[in-house]
């Protein structure tokens, strides 16, 4: 998950996507965080453990300002798959971030957290959003456990299309694109141009695996693209890669069947990783297989 949070939070950082995702999930789309009334919060935090003093690291953080008054601070949490123990790392974040507020001797009053999950997978929540649901408790304990329930976790994936047409900035595009794959298994973008090509690239080459977003940005550009043009770009990519794959099979076949070249003679002539050329090699004979 390491490399997927560092995809994922350049999206979310900027003022604009944070305040519209925030306004949307937790608003319907009431704009009650103007984005000039953010600002950036420090995103670690610090706990002891076995004697020993931890750092702890959340996705997004803002604190929501009025005034030079901090009215709360905001988090968002990005998870391409179901936690288990997902509560129990939000009780560490709020935690945290209240024991901040209280050794501050400059803060006399005490501010609240919240913190959003936003969920991309294509499947529901499989875990449950209660601490008490997730430890083994015997029943006379229960009265005197405390409850910690999850409660801002959003499937991005299961938003209804009128929910989807409430957000203003990029993220309108990155939640339209899982909605309409897991409803139809196909996409197709609606008209507007992003502001941030280079992060909504970057964010969808990580959640879906697919890398072509990422290699398209080479030819859009930063600010301005449709993701029409962003399709198209992906597919391109596609086919020149297709090319460039057939190119390379072509070769190895010739030099390990006709000229009967070693699997590392071949990936030093082609400069291939010896692994990808006996996938090749797998795959050319599995073909001939077929074909007899």
């Amino acid at each position: 998950m390491a490399g997927k949070d560092i995809s994922e939070k350049i999206l979310a950082d900027y003022n604009d996507v944070f305040a519209d995702i925030v306004n949307v999930l937790l608003f319907n789309g009431e704009p009650r965080i103007a984005p000039d009334k953010l600002r950036n919060a420090g995103n670690r935090s610090q706990y002891k453990a076995d004697g020993k003093l931890h750092e702890q690291e959340r996705d997004v953080t803002k604190y929501f300002t009025d005034s030079n008054v901090t009215i709360s601070l905001l988090g968002i949490e990005n998870q391409s798959r179901p936690e288990r123990f997902m509560p129990l790392r939000v009780i560490g974040y709020d935690g945290a971030s209240y024991r901040t507020q209280l050794l501050n001797k400059e803060v006399t009053n005490i501010f609240p957290v919240v913190t959003m999950i936003l969920y991309f997978g294509r499947t529901h929540w499989n875990y449950s959003r209660h601490l008490t649901e997730l430890i083994d408790l015997p029943d006379d304990f229960k009265p005197f456990v405390s409850d910690y329930e999850m409660k801002n976790l959003f499937e991005i994936s299961f938003l209804k299309p009128e929910q989807v047409l409430l957000f203003r900035s990029d993220f309108r595009y990155v939640a339209d694109y899982f909605v309409q794959t897991r409803l139809h298994g196909d996409y197709i973008p609606a008209p507007g141009e992003l502001d941030h090509v280079d992060a909504v690239l970057k964010l969808l080459s990580v959640l879906t695996g697919d890398h072509r977003f990422e290699e398209a940005m080479d030819v859009l550009p930063e600010k301005g693209a449709q993701m029409c043009e962003v399709l198209d770009a992906v597919e391109n990519r596609g086919i020149e890669k297709g090319k460039v794959e057939g190119r390379k099979e072509g070769k190895i076949e010739i030099l390990y069947y006709t000229l009967h070249y070693s699997p590392q003679r071949i990936a030093d002539q082609l400069h291939m990783p010896i692994s990808a050329v006996l996938d090749i090699i797998d795959s050319l004979s599995t073909s001939d297989e077929g074909k007899e």
